[in-house]
């Protein structure tokens, strides 16, 4: 998280492509790394978030470095000084992005205290040898789904600053031009990920050694890969609406909406459809959340182009 937090910081000096290539170096080692652990070490999800951690140093590190390195900037001790007029205006953006990850936080905590606990009392991954199999699994399929969703807020949060620039100008019709481009990738970049889940589940699930696991293994991360992440459009689409509702200003609806799509559908869902559906449930409280949410995101949509124009 720390090396997340520095790369805004580094984005805003003008150096996109370090605070790319760091973050893609983090997530290279989580991603090489998460098989190594969870199946060679047998780490299970204890190895699943070494791998991360040990990810979020590599980008922390490379981010430390370039800060102190910059040519454009130079960092003082009167460089960390608060200053309370900035404070006033950054601070609802910052705190809104906050809650959102917070909000995140206890979406996850949900669907895995869930799948822990439905897990145990399924017939199969009831038994001590296949225990491990559904927290591994959703593990992994979270894996892919952040790497989608880190496209997607990097192509909406690469739109904020031409927002701001456009609005100030007076060109609200330059920005809500934008905004419809940007839902239009959205949504395409959703749809694409969709494909690959869907069409080729035993094969991503491969890639993290499915070929040395149980038969129980595939058949579980197959139905896990094209139930859970089955709304990836519309999660994509979501996820841009919030974060260009931020560009505009308007960091109280943003914030709002976040939360009810993590906190109020995404663990009220993750509580509820298990009690139904059993294990099953937990995997449906994705794409229900999803949908739920994008009849919301599409209200702030329409307003969203009223106001524009």
């Amino acid at each position: 998280m720390f090396g997340q937090a520095l790369n805004p910081i580094i984005r805003s000096d003008g150096s996109p492509k370090f605070a790319m290539a760091s973050t893609l170096a983090g997530a290279a080692v989580n991603i090489v790394l998460d098989p190594v652990f969870i199946f060679g070490f047998k780490w299970g999800m204890m190895g699943a978030a070494v791998a991360t951690v040990l990810g979020q140093i590599l980008t922390a590190a490379l981010a430390v470095w370039y800060m102190c390195h910059m040519k454009v900037v130079r960092l003082r001790r009167e460089s960390f000084r608060l200053h309370p007029a900035l404070a006033k205006k950054y601070l609802p953006l910052g705190i809104c992005s906050f809650l959102s990850q917070i909000s995140l936080v206890a979406a996850m905590a949900a669907i895995n205290n869930m799948i822990r606990k439905y897990g145990a009392l399924d017939e199969i991954f009831g038994q001590e040898q296949y225990a491990q199999i559904p927290m591994a699994v959703v593990s992994i399929v979270m894996k892919f789904f952040q790497i989608i969703i880190s496209i997607s807020v990097g192509t909406a949060a690469g739109c904020i600053p031409i927002v701001g620039y456009n609005i100030g100008a007076g060109r609200n019709d330059r920005a809500k031009g934008l905004f419809t481009r940007l839902l239009a990738v959205e949504a395409l970049v959703g749809a694409a990920a969709l494909l690959i889940v869907e069409l080729f589940p035993a094969q991503l699930i491969g890639i993290f050694g499915a070929k040395n696991e149980s038969v129980h293994y595939t058949q579980f991360a197959v139905r896990c890969f094209r139930i859970y992440l089955c709304m990836l459009p519309l999660a994509t689409v979501n996820k841009a609406t919030f974060i260009y509702l931020q560009s505009l200003g308007k960091a109280l609806l943003s914030t709002v909406l976040s939360m009810v799509r993590e906190v109020v559908f995404g663990v009220g869902f993750a509580l509820l459809l298990p009690l139904f559906f059993a294990l099953d449930g937990v995997l449906y409280s994705m794409p229900v959340s999803d949908v739920l949410t994008f009849v919301i995101s599409a209200v702030a949509i329409v307003h969203t182009y009223r106001t524009l124009k």
